[in-house]
């Protein structure tokens, strides 16, 4: 991997860079990042390799094994050590960082040791001589005490005296006998040596300072288990390698690393010089371009042709990078008009809390797949851009009633927009409140995935269990008494979904309940005479799965009732799956 650009692309980005400015401020993004879904046999043995192994490490099945020992009685187990780093350095700050790996920890004994840690090293060297047992690999008594500058997160079967147990999770820089922070994972259910696999989240948010650790079984909804303020200028170096590192000592244990994906955002702010004369053209000298550069000349300056659509509180234009290759965006452009400085000011505040993502929704935790992911952001005067990522089907109000989709992509398409609300209803810290499901705000990527966006009304439900608002969302999907009480709930979520679960199952937009033969009446209708298949949208042709489209529609209209206490929560939809 270079650390070097093609000549024209450089230019490209210093092309990029000339505009108009005058006392601007801008945040800046420079990003990287990498995956690996499974590890090749020779994955370790390749000095072209994108990995360095370092110590007891083999590479097997589509996994990396620390500390392998197949018969777990082979003496020369004992006191092992392995390392595993990325081979290219990483900047730790000023940056947040959010990695994912999967693991699985082999043991046949009754009781085994000693772990296995996420870590930011110093270097790319192998982990201290007498570093194994319970130091994991970290430190060894001759580091203890802030020799190296580090930072690890543990995943430790083995108690120590100063650890909650031998199931438990801990944030070290320091010392390994002293970690800031550890909670144990008992309490989670998620126990370390059962032999599944389990995914961890590790988050570091660098506004906020504040590092986040989540673990489940994988197939199964993250839980924050720790949270600690650290500053890591102060703790590693700017320049470091990450990896994971793990140790045995009288017992034995394998520590598998099943994939692992990694991406940081380098942050940095960049207050333009004051002194500039009015339309006097200034180069901006960096290869991270200001956001409202890229995204003016990305959009050839929000030309009428690179419109994708238009709404109430903005609209969205394409927009393409020029990058090697070149990257495609969607950029959502609003302007403050009379009486909308308010929304604007809304919609900005809101955005900024889905970028930095703060207290419980961490950087990480917010990047549900059926979420449009909010890549950058430029706040000048009464203008704001938001730059998301480009959704090539566009959204799903162009097709209800107008192209035909499989049963299938349908069915995909509300299971998608139901992950969305459960999630922001239900699994990221105090519950968001999105105010504007729709259609519209369906966005469909090139395989008709469902990204729920347009959080321009979401809001956070703090202590109540509503929020007040003087806009509520859009006719045809506003819950009954909402339009004039101004309050929101989940349970006004729920109904908005219901809507648009008929609208997609019919074929055909509805304008409410309160219309002349509205969609819900027939629905209802066709549900009282044993009909229920006479509604769905005739151009399917009857090629459908019966027991989908049937539960469909009754958790469609259960999620319509008049009464909000009567209206089923999001994880609904997957039960009746």
């Amino acid at each position: 991997m270079s650390k070097f650009q093609p000549l024209t692309s450089m230019l490209k980005i210093l092309i990029l860079g000339i505009i108009l400015l005058h006392q601007q401020s801008f945040f800046l993004v420079q990003s990287f990042n990498f995956s690996f879904q499974s590890f090749n046999p020779g994955i370790c043995d390749d000095s072209e390799s994108r990995l360095i192994c370092l110590g007891s490490v083999t590479a097997t099945n589509g996994t990396l094994n620390l500390n392998s020992d197949e018969s777990q009685q082979n003496q020369q187990q004992k006191n092992q050590i392995a390392r595993v780093l990325f081979r290219y350095p990483v900047t730790a700050w000023p940056a947040s960082f959010s990695t994912t790996f999967v693991l699985r920890i082999l043991t046949n004994l009754t009781i085994s040791g000693d772990g296995i840690a996420f870590v930011i090293a110093q270097d790319d060297k192998l982990s201290p001589h007498e570093s194994f047992g319970s130091y994991i690999g970290i430190l060894d008594p001759s580091t203890e005490g802030g020799i190296l500058r580090q930072l690890a997160v543990e995943l430790d079967t083995y108690k120590n005296e100063h650890e909650p147990d031998n199931n438990h999770v801990a944030i070290v820089t320091t010392s390994v006998q002293y970690p800031i922070a550890s909670k144990s994972l008992n309490s989670n259910g998620v126990y370390l040596r059962s032999g599944k696999e389990i995914t961890v989240e590790i988050d570091y948010d660098g506004w906020e300072k504040d590092l986040q650790v989540s673990v489940a079984y994988s197939g199964n909804p993250l839980i924050n288990v720790l949270s600690q303020n650290i500053v890591l200028e102060d703790t590693v170096p700017q320049s470091t390698y990450v990896g994971f590192t793990a140790s045995t000592a009288y017992f034995f244990e394998t520590h598998q690393i099943l994939s692992w994906n990694f991406a940081y955002y380098n942050l940095l702010r960049k207050l333009l010089k004051h002194g500039v004369k009015r339309n006097k053209p200034k180069i901006a000298l960096s290869i991270v371009v200001p956001t409202l550069v890229v995204s003016t000349l990305a959009t050839r300056h929000f030309n009428k042709e690179n419109l994708l659509r238009a709404g109430g509180f903005g609209c969205v234009y394409k927009g393409v990078l020029l990058s090697d290759p070149p990257a495609v965006i969607a950029v959502k452009k609003i302007t403050a008009t009379s009486g909308q400085e308010l929304q604007i000011q809304e919609e900005f505040q809101f955005s900024l809390f889905l970028l930095k993502i703060k207290k419980k929704c961490t950087i990480g935790r917010l990047r549900h797949k059926n979420l449009v992911q909010l890549q950058d952001w430029c706040h000048d005067k009464d203008q704001l851009l938001l730059v998301h990522e480009y959704m090539p089907n566009v959204s799903l109000d162009r097709y209800i009633g107008k192209v035909s989709l499989g049963w299938k992509i349908r069915y995909r398409i509300l299971s998608g927009l139901a992950s969305a609300l459960l999630y922001l209803h239900e699994e990221c810290g105090n519950p968001v409140v999105h105010r504007d499901v729709k259609p519209n705000n369906v966005m469909l990527d090139s395989e008709f995935n469902a990204h729920l966006g347009d959080f321009g009304l979401a809001r956070l439900l703090q202590n109540d269990n509503f929020v007040n608002t003087m806009v509520a969302g859009t006719p045809g999907y506003l819950a009954p008494g909402v339009s004039y009480t101004g309050r929101a709930t989940l349970e006004s979520d729920v109904y908005s979904f219901g809507m648009v679960v008929l609208e997609l199952v019919c074929g055909r937009r509805s304008r409410g309940m309160m219309e002349e033969n509205s969609l819900v009446d027939h629905v209802w209708t066709t549900h009282e005479k044993n009909e229920l298949f006479t509604c769905v949208d005739p151009t399917l042709e009857g090629k459908f799965d019966e027991e989908e489209v049937r539960r469909s529609i009754l958790v469609g209209l259960a999620c319509m009732h008049p009464d909000r206490r009567h209206r089923p929560r999001m994880g609904k939809w997957f039960k009746s799956s």
